[in-house]
Parts: C-alpha cells; structure tokens; sequence
C-alpha cells in the first residue's frame, strides 16, 4: 500500500518504472530530433569555413559589438523608464482619488493593447523622432504599462491585515506603501518584474525595422552578404546564444537581489530572549499593585 499527500498519491514500483521508461523514451526522442537538425545544418552546408570566414575579420567584430552595446543601451534606456512609468501608473491606479484612477487605468489599459510594434513605428514615423528614443519610447509604453498591473496585483496580494494594522498605528498611506506594502509584495513581484525586463530586452531587436544599428541589425547585415555565400544560418548561431546569456544573466541578477532581500536585517526574524522566573510582572510608572484584601 502506498503513501499518499493530499495534493497526490505517491507512485508505485510500477508507476516509476513506467515513468522512467517515458523519460527515457522521451530522451531519445528529443535526442533524434537534435541529430537530424544537425544532420539537415551539414548536409545544406551550413558549416562550411566560407559560411564562419566573415567572424574572423576584425570589421565584422566590431560591427557585432557596437549592435551588442546599442541593444543594451536601449535596453538600459527602457528597462529604467519602464519601471518609472510603471510605478507612476501603478499609484495612478490605486489613487483614492476616482479621476486620477479613471485616468491611470485608460492609460495602462490602453498602452497594453496597442502592438509595441505599432508605437514605435508611430512615434518613428509620425513624430518623426531619432530612432534610438523612437525605440526607447515605444518600449517604455509597453513595459511600463504592463509592469503598471504588476505593481498594483502585487500591493493588492499582500494580506489585508498588514495594511489595518499600519494605519491603526497612525501611520499615513506614503508610510503604509513604502514601509509596509511595497517591501512585502517585492518578492512576490520579482519575478514576473525579471519576466517583463526580459521581455523588452528581446523586442530591442524590433530597433533594426526603423534603422537602429542594433545587434539584431548587425546580424542582417551580414547575413545578406553575398559574399560569404548568405551566412544566415551561422549568424543565428552566434546571435542566438548572447541574448539567451543576456536573459539567463538578468534570471540570475533577480536571483541575487532575492538572496540580499533575504539577508536584509530589517526583513529578519528578531530573536527574543527566553522568558526567567520572576520577570513576567513589571512595575509600572504608578507604583507596585495594591496587597490582597484579608478580610
């Protein structure tokens, strides 16, 4: 008979040799589909020195690191806009005050629908803006918009209690949200904050369609070189793992805040000193009690 919780029953002897011969059938099957991928590359002749030759001129480099920094640029630019608008639109929405709520929800509302692709090319073309803050702009909206709803679910997670007990203490609604609310839902908000930045650190490649020099543009550009026989598959080869590693490193960034909050003496449990015989009653400022009655 087996042990059970009381979210599932723990598998079997049967059970988990079934599911280890699924894991092992699953592995070979996604071990397959890896060597005919790599087969196809060969056979097409994706891996041929004249294909990889553009990587090893000191123009092509260059021309790969200057798009690495104008992405992280824009991505720096957005990233910190995004969290502003975000914050502001997010105390927009919890506004005691109806007109400003109403005013902040059509914004975030309406900057959440609308396709990032579709501002930026607004704000490029219609505005006739330069197209790094054409980008930065578009990704902002965006971001901001959607970190906006983060925020305030965020806030409005943390137990209802806390909020009670702060403004029972006389404190006012700044001190509530920044001493109270705010440092709870963090950890809570983290990840999906970590999701969104992500995000608007891939849709930066969306800069190479009004022209930005980014990393994504630096990549086209060599990719449709005659040349070198069209390197576009060796392109996506090298482009594709530093925008995973940008990814798993701001992954690992929210890691380390997550751990520096944890250390963080104000979040800390404070330790309390064992109770000793005698020290349960205290004398107050109005002198020690009155002796029992006798009669």
């Amino acid at each position: 008979m087996t042990d059970s919780t009381a979210l599932y029953d723990i598998p079997g002897p049967r059970t988990r040799k079934r599911h280890r011969l699924y894991g092992i059938g699953a592995t070979l099957a996604i071990a397959a589909l890896a060597g005919w991928i790599v087969y196809l590359l060969f056979d097409t002749g994706q891996f041929t020195a004249e294909k990889w030759t553009p990587f090893e001129y000191k123009g092509i480099q260059e021309l790969l690191l200057q798009g690495l920094g104008n992405t992280l640029k824009a991505f720096a630019y957005a990233a910190v806009l995004s969290l502003v608008l975000g914050g502001v639109l997010a105390t927009g929405r919890l506004s005691e005050h109806r007109a400003v709520r109403w005013i902040a929800t059509l914004l975030v509302e309406f900057f959440r629908a609308m396709p990032v692709l579709v501002m930026i090319f607004f704000i490029f073309v219609a505005l006739k803006v330069q197209p790094l803050p054409a980008l930065v702009a578009g990704l902002t909206l965006y971001n901001g918009s959607v970190l906006a709803e983060v925020f305030r679910t965020g806030v409005n997670a943390v137990d209802r209690g806390q909020r009670e007990a702060a403004y029972a203490l006389g404190m006012r609604k700044t001190q509530v949200m920044t001493h109270v609310l705010v440092p709870q839902a963090v950890r809570a908000m983290l990840p999906a904050i970590i999701s969104q930045l992500v995000v608007a650190l891939k849709d930066t490649s969306l800069g190479y369609l009004i022209t930005y020099e980014e990393f994504l543009h630096a990549g086209k550009l060599i990719a449709s070189n005659l040349d070198y026989d069209l390197p576009f598959i060796p392109v996506v080869m090298v482009i594709a793992p530093i925008y995973i590693g940008l990814c798993m490193l701001l992954s690992w960034f929210a890691n380390w805040v997550a751990r520096r909050q944890r250390r963080n003496p104000k979040t800390e449990g404070v330790d309390i000193a064992p109770a000793e015989p005698g020290s349960l009653l205290t004398t107050g400022p109005q002198g020690p009690p009155p002796p029992p009655d006798r009669a």
